[in-house]
């Protein structure tokens, strides 16, 4: 953790981190969220019947969006170009996994992005499901793994040996 707080200025004010001195470096990031839908729910997507359509392909290209435009949505996050996004989904009996996964090379991490990309992907799903049921819960949304820049590589400790 480090003694200075690098988004605060010297009167404590909340400031943009300046990384124009840092050297551009690739960089990746994998983040995942959970979207509980319940077995029922989850016959209706594998029936093909969903109201509004194919809800995993609309939640693919909400969460790429998402990412293209995570600086404007958080306050203090830097505008990245993004060299690649992807989205995918890994359904089961009740729930459905999203795996999102950003890249860039720049200054900064792609982390929030990732993050981002997952978190409106199940935003979208709830959406798209609302009309079968209420009865969804989005969570689990955390970042999996990063590589590149000056802190280097990050992995969370329980998906050691899972592909993401």
């Amino acid at each position: 953790m480090p003694d200075e707080l690098s988004h605060l200025d010297a009167a404590g004010r909340v400031r943009m981190v300046d990384v124009g001195h840092k050297k551009a470096t690739s960089r990746r990031a994998t983040a995942e969220a959970c979207v509980h839908v319940g077995a029922a729910v989850m016959e209706v997507i594998r029936s093909g019947r969903t109201p509004k359509g194919n809800v995993y392909e609309t939640a693919r290209l909400a969460g790429i969006m998402a990412a293209k435009r995570t600086g404007e949505l958080i306050p203090l996050c830097h505008n990245l170009a993004l060299d690649h996004v992807d989205v995918a989904f890994e359904p089961d009996e009740e729930r459905i996994r999203i795996v999102a996964t950003a890249a860039t090379r720049a200054a900064t991490g792609v982390e929030m992005e990732a993050l981002t990309a997952a978190a409106v992907a199940g935003l979208t799903l709830y959406d798209m499901l609302k009309a079968i049921s209420h009865d969804m819960v989005i969570g689990g949304v955390r970042l999996l793994e990063k590589s590149g820049g000056a802190s280097g590589h990050y992995q969370a400790s329980d998906v050691e040996g899972k592909a993401t």
